[in-house]
């Protein structure tokens, strides 16, 4: 894997660091069929040829700065570093794939019990004083009858927009 996974500072920019890429001889094996042949996402042949070309390891002849290889491969220095650093934090995989999401997983709250009970209160007759449910209405009133704890009246819209529901139509009743 990697031999030396301390960053480096570098003297260019103040804060930036700068990645020292070692490949062994089976990465660079790698790397050099991901290249050659195959068919393989452009992104991720993009990323194999700078890691290739970066190589402070002993198996590569000559070694690119990171401004060389953005110009050759038409990219950003910054796009560089970041494959160089994804490389050296997180390994060969984590630098050629895309990179994954760090948004938090959200459980989904409203699951298809909930979402019958909201439509069959949305289809009942609206609070005393009111001629039609709103949206926060219809939350408001979930939250009190117990189908749930909390609920965004974004939440109910999305629930009512996937429910085709025809309340006043030819065919309804």
């Amino acid at each position: 894997m990697v031999l030396d996974s301390l960053p480096v500072h570098d003297h260019r920019e103040a804060g930036m660091k700068r990645y020292l890429v070692e490949l062994e001889a089976g990465e660079r094996e790698a790397l050099e069929a991901i290249t050659r042949k195959g068919s393989h996402r452009s992104q991720k042949v993009l990323n194999a040829l700078v890691l290739l070309n970066c190589d402070a390891g002993e198996y590569n002849e000559r070694r690119a700065s990171g401004r060389e290889i953005a110009g050759v491969l038409r990219m950003s220095a910054r796009r560089v570093d970041r494959v160089k650093q994804r490389f050296v934090e997180e390994g060969l995989d984590a630098a050629l794939g895309a990179r994954q999401g760090r948004r938090a997983k959200y459980l989904r709250k409203a699951d298809g019990e909930f979402e019958a009970r909201l439509v069959a209160l949305s289809c009942g007759d609206p609070p005393e004083g009111r001629a039609q449910w709103s949206l926060r209405l219809l939350a408001d009133r979930a939250v009190e009858l117990g189908y749930i704890d909390s609920v965004s009246h974004e939440t109910v819209r999305r629930v009512l927009k996937k429910t085709p529901s025809n309340r006043g139509g030819a065919s309804a009743g």
